[in-house]
């Protein structure tokens, strides 16, 4: 695995990237004035909501909500990982990703990078070992496969000796201690070590850049077991990887949906026909960080499972991991095969149109839920009703709310015969809480929150921030007045964290700007909605004046308050602190009128 990338080395390429280039690459932006417009790729719409600002570096949806930089786009709108939508960025402008070593210095060193190089190697030695072992070769054949679909998927031959990969890559102690790390080599309770993998047809296990990082084997025989994977080792971990997942890719960057399978041969066997968007899990049950990968490149994903038993429970199961991650937009069905079928089975009886036509009457989760819970209870008797509604309650409950988890709330409600208010009154906890979703008087757009939300009810340090965040060049050579920093009011924490991260670097993108104080305690994350506050401001204005001017204000207020307290408070009697204090309010409040006239 690579080494941690530099984040100035991340702060340069977003500045330096031209958000309007890189998204008009992917959807059509239509000028409108200093901005671009197009619609929304996100969700459907017939009218442009979305913006792109080249001068912020920002995108955003006014229809669905969606926003953020140029790196954002590329993870939401490409499905890929942070570190790939960097690299995707970087490679654009021709640029090398450096990488820091353990040391903290930017160099192309990493601790793993000695194990990915064995693992290469012993995929290259597993393939010239197929070449040359006319076994295997007709095994695979009789399997249906042909040679360009091994090559295809680098599939390869483990002899059944003992020291196959220990002679040929173990020539030193560091070499085989790196092999006992890679998982190619094993050792007994006798301290005697040898090949893992022996007398197999060899699956690499690639990971999103293509890289070998583990192996699944399967022996030709009745030997057992049927199939044996890599142990967890530093860089392969059964349930983040998925195998065919990087082979998919390559044919379609973005496939319409992926189909979840249970074994490499079926994967495999698919793509042999012409179905090349299967994976398969890597010998464990589905995962969230599976399915978080899976949503990343893709809107639908169909598991594939065997209808005995043992499938229903593997599909059960990953229906309840599914649900969390159903934000809407995002669909998940269920394929269960006759008992002793499987994918590769079906596909090579009746070819690739027999399985499409399977494939097409797949069954969407919410059918599949409610057939599940319908099954387990007696629906023709009050208790049966409110047996389902004790069923169901974790399951609505784990589902985000949205379209989706009303809706089927709506059909459950109408396959058990209630009304949904009925329903959601059965779905309501013991401490009197709904889970069900409660529903809006009127049907309302996601929105980003009220700048008033964001820094407390005072507009002009809402306004000053909105001016430094928009325009962070305003806060160059700025004095920062000592009284400022001492105001109690919300907001003046995140104004004075703002002005001095634009002082530091005054270039930087308003985006990124708002990105990095993102997490700010003092309503950082609510800095979206002033970064797309309109300040009726030219960029030909002055705006390094204005926010100096709004910064005085923000503090002579809070000095007229202060005087007014006292003042008050003057009638009946002031202790000679207070007046002091008084007489040196007085002083700032005649200075800062002098300097704004």
């Amino acid at each position: 695995m690579a080494g941690r990338i530099p984040q100035e080395f991340i702060n340069d390429l977003v500045d330096r990237a031209d958000i309007v280039e890189i998204l008009s690459n992917r959807i059509q932006l239509k000028k409108a004035g200093r901005e671009y417009k197009a619609c929304c790729p996100f969700h459907n719409e017939k009218t442009p909501s979305f913006t792109v600002s080249p001068d912020k570096g920002f995108y955003h949806c006014f229809g669905c909500g969606a926003h953020g930089t140029v790196v954002g786009f590329l993870m939401e709108h490409d499905r890929l990982e942070f570190v790939e939508a960097i690299e995707e960025l970087a490679s654009f402008y021709g640029l090398e990703v450096p990488r820091e070593n353990s040391r903290g210095s930017t160099a192309p060193v990493s601790p793993s990078a000695p194990l990915l190089e064995l693992l290469s190697q012993a995929g290259e030695l597993y393939r010239e070992q197929l070449r040359e072992t006319p076994a295997a070769i007709d095994y695979l054949k009789q399997r249906g496969l042909t040679g360009q679909t091994a090559a295809d998927f680098g599939i390869g031959y483990a002899p059944p000796g003992w020291d196959f990969v220990l002679k040929k890559l173990g020539g030193t102690d560091d070499k085989r201690d790196d092999l006992l790390k890679a998982g190619l080599l094993t050792r007994n309770e006798d301290g005697r070590i040898y090949d893992r993998f022996r007398g197999r047809i060899m699956f690499p296990i690639r990971d999103s850049r293509g890289r070998v990082v583990g192996f699944g084997g399967r022996v030709t025989d009745d030997g057992e077991p049927k199939y044996l994977n890599s142990p967890e080792t530093p860089v392969f971990h059964k349930g983040r990887e998925l195998y065919g997942l990087y082979e998919a890719r390559q044919i379609e960057r973005n496939p319409e949906r992926l189909l979840v399978v249970e074994g490499y041969m079926d994967v495999v066997a698919l793509a042999e026909h012409g179905i090349s968007n299967a994976v398969a899990t890597l010998g464990t049950a589905t995962t969230a960080e599976h399915l978080q990968r899976l949503f990343r490149v893709t809107r639908e994903i169909v598991f594939c499972f065997d209808g005995d038993a043992a499938g229903r429970k593997a599909a059960w199961r990953a229906l309840q991991i599914s649900l969390p991650e159903l934000r809407d937009g995002r669909q998940v069905k269920f394929l269960f095969l006759a008992d002793g079928e499987d994918p590769d089975s079906v596909v090579r009886a009746g070819g690739a149109a027999e399985f499409q036509a399977r494939l097409a009457a797949s069954q969407p989760l919410s059918e599949y839920l409610i057939e599940h819970l319908k099954e387990a209870t007696d629906l023709s008797s009050l208790d049966g009703q409110a047996r389902l509604a004790e069923l169901a309650r974790p399951l609505i409950s784990s589902i985000p709310e949205g379209v989706f988890r009303e809706l089927l709330l709506d059909k459950l409600a109408g396959e058990v015969g209630l009304s949904a208010a009925r329903l959601g009154a059965l779905l309501t906890d013991s401490a009197g809480r709904a889970t069900a979703p409660v529903r809006p008087a009127a049907p309302a757009r996601p929105t980003q929150p009220t700048a008033a939300a964001a820094t407390g009810r005072n507009p002009l340090i809402r306004r000053a921030i909105c001016l430094v965040l928009q325009q962070p060049a305003a806060a160059k050579g700025l004095e920062l007045k000592a009284g400022l920093r001492e105001l109690p009011n919300p907001g003046i924490a995140l104004l004075i964290d703002l002005l001095e991260a634009a002082q530091e670097n005054p270039d930087i993108k308003p985006a990124r700007l708002a990105d990095e104080q993102a997490a700010h305690p003092d309503g950082g994350s609510h800095l979206t909605a002033l970064l797309l506050q309109d300040l009726h401001l030219e960029p030909s204005s002055d705006w390094s004046a204005e926010l100096a001017e709004t910064l005085d204000a923000i503090l002579q207020q809070e000095l007229q308050k202060r005087f007014q307290r006292l003042a008050r408070k003057a009638a009946s009697g002031l202790t000679e602190a207070e007046k002091q204090e008084m007489r040196a309010l007085q002083q700032e409040i005649a200075t800062l009128h002098s300097n704004k006239s």
